[in-house]
């Protein structure tokens, strides 16, 4: 199994401290944030995008391009890039540059996002939202692999014999759907024989499982091989204690905090409480052996390859403990009980 680190930019006041940290200082902090991931052995590291307080992610290609700059070897992915509501030629200008910038080390993840606020920000109405992204990744796709394209479509302009610049530098980037509540995200990825990653944060495993089921069902339908899906799954945060009752204790705040915020509210969570969302939901709060047991749990559900993990809201020198201890006491018997090819090129450029 490969682990990656996911950031969505989240800069509200510690629930304990009561600190606030400066706009400037918290970008800082996440540029410090993707190195420590790296040298803790980390294959990825992901940053989101949203238009709206409290995150700061509202430019993901630039701050990965800062991240490129101060890591070599940690993938970088983007969670997600809300393709419904962008322009498809400056999504492919943007990340083909990032790609270059990082030494071909990038992954794009595409989806509509799950926050309601940035349809009225780029001229989309919600309800247009699955039609637009599926316009503009057919879009996307033309623009990176193909010279002097020609295309008319409802969401935008025509275009007449186009080739954005530069040209990606690998030259099979992986593109990944983030799917979290609906059939039409799997639909779209298993159409393109994309893999996906599961957000598996706010509802029960059932759910998502569900979605992964049909996924591969409809792989297989599009001629594809279900057997060489690449799935991944994310969780519902993290905190590594030496017994269930600290870790619980510790975390709570935080838990508390997230789910109270308006972003939080929009997926109507059905878990009453964190003792519910650990023992229904997929919160990794508990000692490292509980967590490696919800982990495995989930990989004989989900069959994924690909484990992220978040410590948003945390103190940062809570951060970097929960990052240490996940890194030393329980990636190590997940990559032994788990393999992975994910990423395992030899060179970071693809051929």
């Amino acid at each position: 199994m490969k682990f990656v680190l996911f950031n969505l930019l989240q800069n509200i006041p510690n629930k304990l401290t009561g600190e606030t940290i400066t706009t400037q200082q918290f970008l800082q902090n996440t540029i410090q944030q993707a190195k420590l991931a790296e040298s803790l052995g980390y294959d990825g590291y992901g940053v989101g995008e949203r238009h709206g307080t409290p995150f700061l992610s509202s430019s993901p290609a630039v701050l990965l391009t800062a991240i490129a700059a101060n890591t070599s070897k940690i993938r970088l992915l983007t969670t997600v890039t809300v393709l419904s509501i962008l322009d498809p030629v400056r999504v492919a200008e943007d990340y083909a540059t990032l790609d270059h910038l990082a030494g071909g080390r990038l992954d794009l993840m595409i989806g509509k996002g799950n926050d309601p606020r940035h349809y009225p920000l780029f001229g989309i109405k919600e309800e247009e939202q699955w039609e637009a992204l599926a316009e503009k990744y057919d879009l996307f796709k033309r623009l990176w692999h193909e010279e002097n394209v020609t295309w008319e479509g409802k969401f935008r302009t025509p275009l007449t014999q186009v080739t954005t610049e530069p040209r990606p530098l690998q030259k099979n980037i992986r593109i990944w759907h983030g799917s979290a509540s609906s059939k039409l995200s799997t639909e779209l990825a298993a159409k393109n024989g994309d893999p996906i990653f599961s957000s598996n944060t706010f509802h029960p495993q059932a759910k998502y499982k569900a979605l992964i089921d049909h996924y591969r069902e409809r792989l297989d339908f599009y001629g594809y091989d279900a057997k060489n899906a690449i799935v991944g799954a994310g969780a519902r945060g993290l905190y590594l204690a030496n017994t269930s009752e600290e870790a619980i204790k510790r975390y709570r705040p935080y838990y508390n905090a997230y789910m109270n915020t308006e972003a939080s509210k929009f997926n109507e969570s059905p878990f009453k409480d964190l003792e519910d969302h650990i023992q229904n939901g997929s919160a990794l709060v508990g000692s490292a052996d509980q967590v490696i047991e919800k982990i495995l749990n989930y990989y004989e559900a989900f069959g994924h390859q690909v484990q992220a993990i978040s410590v948003e809201g945390l103190t940062a020198e809570e951060q970097q403990e929960q990052l240490e201890r996940f890194a030393t006491e329980v990636i190590p018997v997940l990559k032994r009980e788990i393999p992975s090819t994910v990423w395992d090129e030899k060179s970071p450029i693809l051929t």
